[in-house]
């Protein structure tokens, strides 16, 4: 019914001119799918003057990179990227589609899902392979984080997705792998747009930029206190990073949402993570898996953070606190 369909396609999404690493950690999971049905990933790189950066794409794990280069897709716009990617489809008939949930991918999935009559599932965190039907399946959370949904698209094709940045991580390089880079032809005129770039305004997102950290201390109610909550700003200047938190921190207002880190927050993907009176919980756990060493304080011996950190201490985060601070300010002297 779908013998036509075929090959896993990542649409590469870009700021300020690159690529952004959800497009190489995307490339790294459509591999892993692709593999296992016997296909190819194929990606699509959409800008002006964008070619050289389709190279990046070839060594993350991509068969073949076709790049759309033309004025008026140098930065992301609703109609000329909906009708570009909708009209190449038309001629290749892909098996499943990867989108980065960001700002621009969310934007742009359902329209792209509206033109091609399929569906998307939004915001997935975990992706796996159906190898006998050749289906994948999507699994994201829902009911506010307390579930997770496993979703699949048996009945239409092409099946698509979107997939939270930092879930994965970006694979490694492989200078010497090869693959093709094709140059495909964009009619695109002015009338086709219905909205145009006249402006970046940027927000100073300060100390809360976590989707970058390499280094995030955050807290949970186990702090007790907001005024203990603010005390971890001081750890995390010590050692370069940002503060993030619970859902429950941010709905008491200890902390603002783009602290939150979790199902229902940010997903993060440090080199160093410090959790400090964090129980655990799967919302939140399920948003830490990235981190390369996680470090938990909690009094409670048997609190669920043990089972996924590197490194715990049990005791009281206030009393570890400040010997942390101590600590890694004689380290930084040294």
């Amino acid at each position: 019914m779908f013998e036509e369909y075929k090959d896993i396609y990542v649409i590469a999404d870009r700021f300020e001119g690159q690529v952004r690493n959800v497009t190489l950690e995307l490339i790294g999971q459509a591999r892993l799918i692709a593999d296992q049905l016997g296909q190819d990933v194929k990606v699509l790189l959409l800008g002006e003057n964008v070619k050289d950066q389709a190279q990046l794409l070839i060594h993350s794990g991509a068969d073949t990179v076709y790049v759309f280069e033309h004025p008026l897709l140098d930065r992301y716009n609703t109609d000329g990227y909906t009708k570009v990617i909708t009209e190449f489809f038309e001629s290749h008939k892909p098996n499943a589609i990867l989108i980065g949930a960001t700002n621009d991918g969310r934007d742009l999935a359902p329209r792209i899902s509206a033109r091609m009559k399929s569906g998307v599932v939004a915001d997935c965190t975990i992706l796996s392979v159906d190898t006998k039907d050749g289906l994948v399946e999507w699994t994201r959370p829902a009911l506010g984080g307390n579930i997770l949904a496993e979703i699949i698209c048996p009945e239409h094709r092409p099946q698509m997705g979107t997939v939270r940045p930092a879930v994965f991580k970006k694979p490694d390089l492989d200078m010497t792998r090869q693959g093709q880079i094709e140059s495909v032809s964009v009619t695109l005129e002015e009338a086709d747009l219905h909205s145009k770039f006249l402006e970046m305004i940027k927000v100073d997102m300060g100390s809360i930029n976590l989707e970058e950290a390499q280094i995030i201390v955050a807290g949970g109610r186990g702090l007790g206190h907001k005024a203990n909550f603010m005390k971890l700003h001081e750890l995390a200047d010590v050692l370069g990073g940002v503060v993030g938190a619970t859902r429950p921190l941010v709905e008491m207002g200890w902390a603002e949402y783009p602290q939150q880190i979790g199902q229902t927050g940010k997903m993060i993907a440090p080199k160093i993570y410090i959790a400090l009176g964090i129980s655990g919980a799967i919302q939140h756990t399920a948003g830490i898996g990235g981190s390369d060493i996680i470090i938990a304080v909690n009094t409670d011996p048997e609190a669920p953070i043990f089972k996924v950190c590197d490194y715990g201490i049990v005791g009281d985060a206030m009393e570890v606190l400040p010997k942390l601070v101590a600590m890694f300010k004689e380290w930084t002297i040294k």
